[in-house]
């Protein structure tokens, strides 16, 4: 939020400045805190954690910003601590600062990047919107059309644009235009009932493919380091997509029913994407070339390890480069180096280094012992460590604004508790249902990017965003739950 003149801006102020200090005085509490079953570097790591919670979880500074406060400390903490395998000497800034900057070396960062630059080219050519409006003006005039056209624009559109927040972007204004075609306001029943539907699907896709989403790729990046695993592109939709269509027909039938709109229909809709669709004109040279490469790219990321060995990051990366080509590509690369969010990927590479961070010094074994093993979880049957971990992740959520950030702290909790359960393949199925479960943002606006963008949009209020997410989030859990016990142990995951 913006400061303004008035009090409110100062008691924001004020309330951040205040978080920014606690932020460091829990750091330096866990730091002077006495604890025995690890070793220093792990009471660092766990330090650091309490630090980015904190700062994440109120915004204290901007993501980025924290981002770069964690490798200075990182750092700083770490090169001038003992070193444990020369005694008396200092560990050393140098070799320290390689460990805050791991993350920036992990195949998913790169992923990443590439996604971020997918999405832009997208934005570019207008392409995300022609696919919207396409769809629009299939589903017609019914309101209860239109509801199943805006899920169906996030289903397609998870496929090819690698961005939660540009989905969301694409849809919104669309159906916020036809809203006010008709003569409704922009907070109208009939506007909270589309905007929120298209949100909600939004974060259904992010579980159900792997790219659609920057959590997932966090979440790959530690199984890969840490698990020796990898998740192709294909078995993760083979494991997911079976949960999110399942979900989308609740979203369908739950918005309709908490939800009611003033109208049945939208009386001269079709006329008005059609509209917006001549003002668009023909498909540009630009959007052609992009549709071939995006849907390259799928072909390629769902046959990975079936017909080719590339993987995911690779041959995402290949594409970006043909995109950046002159002639040839969809836009030049001053236009993607003004547009990405850079900011993103620096957020991205500090959480994957912070996790790996914990891993390795031995704190999220630590941490996991400590907030499960009481619980005595680890001798439960898994149906019951998933109900409860997943439970236990549902409302940690509510504190969090990104899932980004959200999957760094946990996933390394979540990859040390998998060890200790009688699971199949190191209990990587454990890890990767976690994470579907990370991706929820169902329940408040704050709970993702795509719905705070929504949300501003002055479409529908807080209580009306949970009158839909409570119920969402109760299917979607009871569906973790129900495919646990079925589909997913048929195949082998837990």
């Amino acid at each position: 939020m913006t400061q303004g003149g008035g009090g409110e801006g100062a008691s924001i102020s004020k309330g951040k400045l205040i978080s920014f200090f606690l932020a460091f005085i829990a750091l330096i509490v866990v730091l002077l805190i006495p604890i025995d079953s690890i070793e220093w570097q792990g009471q660092i790591a766990l330090g650091m954690l309490a630090f980015a919670v904190i700062m994440w979880v109120t915004e204290a500074v901007s993501y980025p910003v924290s981002s770069v406060l964690i490798i200075g400390l990182i750092a700083m903490l770490v090169g001038l601590s003992p070193d444990p395998e020369n005694p008396g000497e200092i560990f050393g800034t140098g070799p320290a600062l390689s460990i805050a900057l791991g993350g920036f070396s992990s195949g998913a960062v790169a992923l990443v990047a590439a996604a971020l630059a997918l999405a832009t080219a997208m934005q570019a050519t207008g392409l995300h919107r022609r696919i919207a409006l396409n769809v629009l003006k299939v589903a017609g005039e019914k309101t209860s059309h239109i509801v199943a056209g805006a899920i169906v624009i996030s289903i397609i559109l998870a496929f090819f644009v690698p961005s939660a927040t540009a989905r969301a972007g694409a849809v919104v204004p669309i159906l916020l235009g036809m809203v006010a075609a008709f003569g409704l306001t922009v907070d109208s029943k009939l506007s909270a009932l589309l905007v929120i539907t298209a949100v909600q699907a939004v974060s259904i896709w992010n579980v159900g493919i792997k790219t659609a989403a920057a959590q997932n790729l966090v979440a790959i990046g530690f199984i890969e380091d840490q698990m020796g695993q990898t998740v192709s592109w294909g078995k993760w939709f083979l494991w997911a997509a079976p949960w999110a269509v399942l979900m989308s027909i609740a979203l369908y039938f739950i918005m309709l029913a908490v939800m009611k709109p003033e109208v049945d229909r939208i009386e001269g809709g079709r006329e008005l994407v059609q509209q917006q669709l001549e003002e668009m004109g023909p498909m540009t040279g630009a959007e052609k070339r992009l549709t071939a490469i995006a849907v390259v790219l799928l072909l390629f990321w769902a046959t990975e390890g079936l017909l080719h060995p590339i993987n995911s990051s690779t041959i995402t990366l290949v594409a970006i480069g043909v995109m950046l080509l002159p002639g040839i590509g969809v836009m030049d690369f001053k236009y993607a180096q003004n547009h990405i969010n850079w900011g993103t990927l620096i957020v991205f590479a500090v959480g994957i280094s912070l996790g790996s961070f914990l891993l390795k010094t031995g704190a999220a074994t630590w941490l996991s012992e400590q907030t499960f093993g009481t619980l005595g979880i680890s001798s439960m049957p898994i149906l019951a460590t998933i109900a409860i971990v997943s439970l236990f992740n549902i409302i940690i959520h509510l504190g969090f604004a990104s899932a980004t950030s959200l999957a760094s702290a946990l996933i390394p909790v979540f990859i040390a508790l998998a060890a200790t359960l009688d699971v199949p393949n190191g209990g990587i199925g454990f890890v990767i249902i976690q994470q579907f479960v990370i991706c929820f943002g169902f329940l408040l606006p704050i709970s993702a990017p795509q719905n705070m963008l929504a949300y501003g949009t002055g479409a529908f209020t807080t209580k009306q965003f949970l009158r839909a997410g409570i119920p969402l989030t109760i299917v979607a859990y009871l569906l973790i739950l129900l495919l646990s016990a079925t589909y997913w142990k048929w195949m082998g995951l837990v």
